[in-house]
């Protein structure tokens, strides 16, 4: 069942790729990604070099955001050929064939959950634990940019960050005022 907002919406309406529950199968959201980036860039006539395949897995191996520098010290666990410039290239690929989002307020990326799919990004941050959860809804990116032209404003990217606490860290914290009160 679905919750209803006071707009009327069910809830999870627009959710693309939820907060990672208890039970979630981690290597298998990784893979799925993997392998959908695969015939993506085949499909595209684009190249997902073994470098670029390496930094998408490890922007998927967590649901939190993870830094270009972050990034770096990774690869160059396995690899010393790893250099700025080289994580920037392979970031901007995966960006420009949307397998990955840019979350402006970190400075950092996740993996795009619809990469098949155009989209503008709109993501719900946990201020504590830093999960991601990521929207899709049009309506509203299509209300701020009709609103954005009637200001004679020009669009060039449309990306919506909002924060606050997932829903373990509400748990956890309920938990704690409970126990703290008792």
């Amino acid at each position: 069942m679905h919750k209803t907002s006071k707009l009327g919406a069910k809830a999870n309406e627009h959710v693309v790729s939820p907060f990672p529950g208890h039970g979630h199968d981690h290597a298998a959201c990784v893979r799925a990604a993997i392998t959908q980036a695969e015939h993506l860039c085949a499909h595209r006539s684009r190249r997902l070099t073994p470098l670029r395949r390496r930094v998408l897995e490890l922007v998927w191996e967590s649901h939190q955001p993870v830094k270009a520098y972050d990034l770096l010290a990774r690869l160059q666990q396995s690899s010393t050929s790893a250099a700025p410039p080289t994580v920037y290239r392979a970031l901007d690929f995966l960006l420009g064939e949307r397998l990955i989002h840019r979350l402006a307020s970190l400075n950092a990326y996740v993996g795009c959950a619809q990469p098949t799919h155009q989209h503008t990004g709109e993501f719900l941050i946990c201020a504590q634990c830093q999960a991601v959860a990521e929207l899709d809804d049009a309506a509203t990116s299509t209300l701020l940019a009709q609103r954005a032209e009637a200001l004679g404003f020009a669009l060039t990217t449309q990306t919506i960050e909002l924060e606050g606490l997932c829903p373990r860290c509400r748990s956890d914290q309920a938990d704690a005022s409970s126990s703290v009160s008792s």
